[in-house]
């Protein structure tokens, strides 16, 4: 079969890998801390077995508890933990996301514990990815995320997020939520994420002007003129927004289809969880670990 007809972590495996709860605080424990590790009381490299009536591990050495779930996001929750995994599995592996209401229908909870449910996991997928400077050729390119309104549209379109993207070739993706498309925040975005040095390719805004004397090698792509690619003689460098482009295309797509409406408030939250797919687009048990390691 096709890697698009066999994915590497199908329901299927989802399931027969996580029964039940006990699997899940299991896995929890194994991931966090290990079902053999040096106890923090006494001191010994010891195994730690499983408590019935809590959910716990006990050191065989001295009987001092683990309790795997401390200080995450399962630590109070009442929702069975399968629900918890079941939800992480559907947000990083669906293409086009899954709204609050689907989580309602999919997990069999209220709209509101799945509202939260999902908001909660978006939240955590942004500290997943190491953060690193984008280095080599960087595409950059704002966008406005909201629905039609009247008025004037694209750039000084009111009622609008201002979202930026940033696309390393041949790597990974970042976003960040702007409050304008000034040089000064552009700059600042810029310097925080991108590497001097490296090549830069945005559209012809005015305010990316800068980006030259900040000791980029900046290419502009003039769209107004129908050009969509750009070879500069001077540094060997083929300028082109393409890449970063096509993923506003896919996430604007994904909000009108899935979610309708994404309010500024929590925009940066649903970028993280694009940015993450993009990021990592074919799932495994490793990448599924990292995250539960991380709530």
């Amino acid at each position: 079969m096709s890697k698009s007809k066999a994915p590497t972590f199908s329901v299927r495996d989802f399931f027969a890998r996580f029964p039940d709860d006990e699997a899940c605080l299991t896995h929890i424990m194994e991931v966090r801390f290990g079902m053999k590790h040096v106890c923090r009381k006494c001191g010994v490299d010891s195994t730690f077995h499983r408590m019935t009536e809590r959910r716990a591990f006990a050191c065989a050495a001295c009987g001092d508890h683990v309790y795997p779930t401390a200080g995450t996001v399962f630590e109070d929750t009442r929702t069975p933990l399968q629900i918890w995994f079941y939800a992480i599995y559907l947000l990083v592996t669906t293409r086009h996301g899954v709204s609050g209401k689907e989580l309602q229908r999919q997990l069999g909870v209220t709209y509101k514990t799945a509202w939260r449910i999902g908001m909660k996991i978006r939240e955590l997928i942004g500290s997943v990815d190491s953060f690193e400077m984008l280095t080599g050729h960087v595409e950059m390119d704002e966008a406005y995320v909201g629905g039609r309104r009247p008025g004037k549209r694209g750039r000084g379109a009111e009622g609008k997020t201002i979202v930026m993207g940033m696309k390393e070739r041949g790597g990974k993706l970042r976003t960040e939520v702007i409050p304008n498309v000034k040089k000064d925040t552009l700059r600042g975005v810029t310097l925080a994420n991108v590497e001097k040095g490296a090549a830069v390719s945005t559209d012809e805004l005015v305010s990316y002007g800068l980006l030259n004397g900040d000791g980029y090698k900046h290419g502009r792509v003039k769209h107004a003129a129908k050009e969509w690619t750009y070879f500069d003689y001077r540094t060997g460098e083929t300028h082109s927004t393409n890449n970063v482009e096509s993923f506003w295309k896919l996430f604007k797509a994904s909000v009108r289809s899935t979610h309708i409406h994404v309010s500024s408030k929590y925009m940066d939250r649903y970028l993280n969880e694009f940015a993450f797919r993009s990021n990592h687009r074919e799932m495994n048990n490793a990448m599924f670990d990292l995250i539960v390691s991380r709530v």
